[in-house]
């Protein structure tokens, strides 16, 4: 590749780059040197199960590392003791000692699911934040003003609504700048809510006496709701770990209008061949929901690879779930593998059962209000047939043994009864 083509490659997907030109004059010294980039991504482990969301970056990250520069990960176990602030309304709950260890080192076993581990090194930011004594904090604390800190989005709203600022908070983009200075980084990437926070390492290095790094961010990846972004704690996540078939059904919920960033942002398809693609869906020559199988098989391939069985048969994830999920949802049958419900003795007490009852000790609803609202809905059916809309139906404890209960477009049981 010549520096245009890494040019284009790199800039594939991303939202912006500070400087706007700083990119390719890293790369060009880099070229003249000999002397590969160092990239930083810094990692507080406070949610370790990665997600596509969360793969963008990385996935960027294995694009510099295949082009020979060095990708250099900070798990910031201190860093966590504070807690980013960036986009909280309130001030974070500090991790434990004993939560960021566990976090941490299930954060390193899955990053090599996407990176290269023999080309990436791995550091914690406690080698050199755990050695500043009081006067180096407060040297550090000197080279920013209190109005510079204070340009945060989120700090300046929430002094402006009376919401308490913790003085720890202020000290994390200090933490992290140094971050920057420490490794001596070419190139930091994140998301828009860590400009703050990445732009500070750049005015760190430049008062260190080094050559500021290039601030690369990456736009944050909507979830399968549509409207926030992807994230484990509000359920609208695709988990890197999850089994093929899972990912698949997830994967086919999303919208057609999401179509276009999860192709440019999570796979490896030409931007050329996606605008083909979704042309031909817009303007009806093809089924959009093929376009979105083909998605589904697109990311499933890179996390779950073709394998050789035991019996010598090539085995391709992405096509077994593809054909699984064309089974129930277009023949109208049920997985191959339907987990068993147990309806316990103590629910059965006369000759009917509360739809509702059975949904929760089903595991579908987490109460009985949220049974409700899934029966309203009309998202509940047994045996293929939709139950009555009324949250109050009393369903025949025949009608229940061994029938198939579904919820929603993805989940099933087969109903066990003493």
């Amino acid at each position: 590749m010549d520096i245009h083509e890494k040019l284009k490659l790199l800039k594939r997907g991303t939202q912006g780059v500070v400087p706007e030109n700083g990119l390719e004059t890293k790369l060009a010294k880099s070229e003249k040197t000999g002397k590969p980039l160092r990239i930083k991504l810094g990692l507080d482990p406070t949610a370790p199960d990665i997600h596509l969301g969360f793969a963008v970056v990385l996935r960027k990250l294995r694009q510099f590392q295949d082009l020979g520069h060095q990708v250099v990960i900070i798990i910031g176990d201190y860093t966590a003791l504070i807690g980013d602030p960036s986009g909280r309304s309130a001030t974070r709950p500090m991790l434990s000692a004993e939560e960021i260890k566990n976090n941490a080192e299930t954060y390193v076993s899955q990053l090599s699911r996407i990176l290269d581990r023999d080309k990436t090194e791995v550091r914690f930011n406690g080698e050199w934040l755990g050695k500043l004594d009081f006067a180096s904090l407060v040297q550090l604390a000197s080279k920013f003003t209190v109005a510079r800190i204070m340009e945060r989005e989120d700090f300046a709203r929430r002094f402006g609504e009376r919401q308490p600022i913790s003085l720890h908070e202020l000290l994390y983009p200090l933490a992290q700048a140094l971050d920057s200075v420490a490794i001596e980084a070419d190139v930091e990437m994140g998301g828009q809510d860590q400009t703050f926070n990445i732009l500070a390492g750049r005015d760190l290095q430049e008062k260190e006496g080094q050559e500021p790094q290039i601030a690369l961010f990456m736009p944050l990846l909507v979830g399968l709701d549509g409207v926030k972004k992807m994230s484990k704690s509000l359920g609208n996540y695709v988990g890197i770990a999850e089994t093929p078939d899972v990912m698949y059904g997830k994967l086919m919920s999303i919208s057609d209008a999401m179509m276009r960033d999860y192709f440019v942002l999570c796979t490896d398809v030409a931007l050329e061949e996606i605008d083909l693609l979704l042309a031909d869906s817009e303007a009806g020559r093809s089924n959009p929901k093929d376009v979105k199988r083909r998605l589904a098989r697109e990311i499933i391939d890179i996390y779950h690879p073709p394998f050789v069985s035991e019996d010598s048969a090539t085995i391709i994830p992405s096509a077994v779930a593809d054909a699984e999920w064309a089974r129930i949802h277009s023949a109208g049958e049920v997985p191959v593998d339907l987990p068993d419900a147990i309806i316990g003795s103590d629910l059965i007490t006369g000759e009917t059962v509360w739809i509702c009852r059975v949904l929760t000790a089903a595991g579908m609803a987490k109460s009985n209000g949220e049974a409700q609202r899934l029966v309203q809905q009309g998202g509940v059916s047994l045996n293929g047939v939709k139950v009555a809309l009324d949250p109050k139906a009393q369903i025949p404890v025949d009608d229940l043994r061994d029938a198939v209960l579904k919820v929603g477009a993805r989940r099933f049981a087969r109903l066990r009864l003493p």
